[in-house]
């Protein structure tokens, strides 16, 4: 039927939110996802995933990675434009710099080690006859330590210089990390409370938490505050403007910059929307923060529009993956994706068992960030800190700023055997590099012989909470 006007992008929208819907009725009625505190969101993707390839919907894949990449450089802007807000930390809680040092070292060690397993199978592979990009395996830590975002984006791009389906096995390899993160995360924290090492003890999870659906009678947190009068514009529609705002400049300057660079490596920029964005809305809210009008921006707006472009991130990096294609790379892809499963949870286990204070509450908290996203780690550290008493969640949110470089870092390292010509074992010897140097900084910090400076603040928390119940 021929309609006025094009319904492409507004009905891939629409099959998105039909999912995301489904996946929170699934998740408030079935026990098996409250079990495994599996998200709306995933639940929405796998839905979605089903019924792409039942040929009922006739949307195209490429539109759902269109949704995923620009949901993700969306999540990223509203990251840099969310005013600081000093005062949401507790004053009383003495805070060190050991949990998010540690946090940030365990992501050093693990992004290096995953690209280095995901490029010597890659290797191993190639000596029984089965060929693969050489950048393959470098899609594992980009999909499991920096989520489906990266994974799209970067893989994307590799598509344009002869990786081909690159961007269906960057959000495989996530996808498959997302899975970790549920169905084994999970047991393992559950494991090490009733071993007990959880900080305050076992505690029942709320019945909100587990269904994923607040009490109409119970005490509900605020969205967001209004910062413009509604007679003039509507709040979230001025936030919404902002991210709106950069994302135009972001695209302008890297279409700007694209013009001066090899067309090859202008391709790649596109690869790093994100992190353009954040750069661009970083100095965004400096420009405000010195016209004096920061306050317009509302962190807990800007925090909302982030978790829902997270959703729906989710829901389209599953939805999208072509299964025709996982199937002619399933080999590959279920080997390194196996091992590298195997050998991160063993790695953050054995790390997290050497610290003194707090070791179930941060373990939980990186394997969730190393195997899916920072929502994943909060989600694995409310099972076991349900009222986040433990500076764990703090620790997480400062744990960003130091694992920047590193990551970032790491991001820019993957691209090696393309932009400068590395051959796929130097590149594995760089990352191999960048693991013992992490090692280094965590035994010069004391973080791998059990020191216990933060002993006392342990068990400081406990006293207290014994006194308050």
């Amino acid at each position: 039927m021929n309609t006025p006007f094009p319904f492409d992008g507004m009905l891939a929208f629409a099959f998105l939110s039909v999912f995301l819907l489904m996946g929170v009725g699934l998740r408030a009625r079935v026990g098996f996802f409250q079990r495994f505190l599996v998200p709306s969101c995933l639940i929405g993707g796998v839905l979605g995933l089903v019924l792409m390839h039942t040929g009922v919907f006739g949307i195209e894949s490429a539109t759902i990675e269109a949704f995923a990449y620009h949901f993700f450089n969306i999540s990223f802007i509203s990251v840099g434009l969310t005013r600081d807000d000093n005062g949401s930390q507790p004053k009383t809680k003495k805070q060190t710099i050991r949990g998010p040092a540690w946090m940030a070292l365990m992501q050093g060690l693990t992004f290096p080690m995953q690209a280095v397993l995901g490029g010597l199978m890659v290797i191993l592979l190639s000596w029984f006859g089965v060929q693969l990009f050489p950048t393959f395996g470098f899609l594992v830590p980009l999909g499991f330590n920096e989520g489906p975002g990266p994974a799209l984006s970067i893989g994307k791009v590799w598509e344009g210089v002869g990786f081909a389906d690159a961007a269906t096995i960057g959000l495989t390899f996530a996808a498959v990390g997302y899975f970790f993160a549920f169905f084994v995360g999970v047991p393992l924290v559950n494991r090490g409370i009733r071993s007990g090492r959880a900080t305050f003890g076992p505690r029942q999870l709320p019945k909100d938490f587990l269904t994923g659906i607040l009490n109409r009678q119970g005490t509900v947190e605020s969205a967001g505050r209004l910062t413009l009068h509604s007679g003039n514009v509507e709040t979230l529609a001025f936030q919404l403007a902002l991210v709106g705002g950069v994302y135009g400049i972001t695209y302008g300057f890297i279409s700007f910059l694209g013009g001066f660079l090899h067309a090859d490596v202008a391709r790649m920029l596109w690869g790093f929307f994100f992190f353009f964005g954040l750069g661009v809305a970083l100095v965004a809210k400096w420009v405000m923060k010195r016209l004096g009008i920061q306050y317009l921006v509302d962190a807990g707006v800007q925090r909302r529009i982030t978790g829902f472009s997270v959703d729906y991130l989710i829901v389209a990096t599953v939805a999208a993956i072509e299964l025709n294609i996982v199937w002619d790379y399933l080999l590959p892809i279920s080997l390194i994706a196996l091992i590298n499963g195997i050998m991160t949870t063993v790695l953050v286990v054995y790390f997290g068992r050497r610290l003194s204070a707090y070791s179930l509450e941060r373990t939980a908290a990186i394997y969730g960030v190393v195997t899916g996203t920072v929502s994943c780690g909060l989600l694995l550290l409310r099972i076991v800190d349900p009222d986040f008493k433990t500076p764990v969640a703090y620790e997480l949110a400062v744990m960003n700023v130091f694992s920047l470089p590193v990551v970032g870092g790491c991001t820019i390292l993957v691209n090696g055997p393309l932009w400068w010509g590395w051959p796929l074992w130097a590149a594995i010897l760089v990352f191999a590099g960048i693991m013992a140097v992490a090692l280094t900084l965590m035994k010069l910090m004391g973080l791998l012989n059990g020191a216990s400076p933060d002993r006392r603040i342990n068990d400081d928390y406990r006293s207290v909470d014994r006194l308050s119940s």
